[in-house]
C-alpha cells in the first residue's frame, strides 16, 4: 500500500529527519518527497511505500501523531488511493 504523509508548520531544523527515521525503523519506503520553506512555513508532501512494513496505517499514524505533538507541526497520513480521491476536481 501506498501513503501520502503531508507535514506543515514553522520550519526547525530535524523535521524531514524525525518523519523519515519513523518510517525507516518500520520498513516504510520513501518513494517520493518534495518539501519547500517560505517565510519560515514548512510544508512537505512524501509518497511512501508500505508493502514491507508489519505495521497498519493506523499505527503508523498514532505513531506520527506522537511526533506531530513533540514537535508541534501537523502531521498527517493518508492512503494514496483516499488522498487522490480528495484530491480529483
Amino acid at each position: 500500500m501506498r501513503i501520502v504523509v503531508t507535514v506543515v508548520g514553522q520550519d526547525k531544523v530535524g523535521i524531514i529527519a524525525k518523519v523519515t527515521a519513523i518510517l525507516a525503523d518500520n520498513q516504510v519506503n520513501v518513494l517520493n518527497i518534495n518539501q519547500n520553506i517560505m517565510d519560515g512555513f514548512f510544508n512537505m508532501v512524501l509518497i511512501a511505500d508500505m508493502t514491507d512494513s508489519k505495521m497498519s496505517i493506523k499505527a503508523l499514524k498514532e505513531k506520527l501523531d506522537r511526533l506531530s505533538e513533540e514537535i508541534g507541526l501537523e502531521i498527517r497520513v493518508q492512503s494514496e488511493d483516499i488522498f487522490t480521491a480528495m484530491h480529483q476536481i
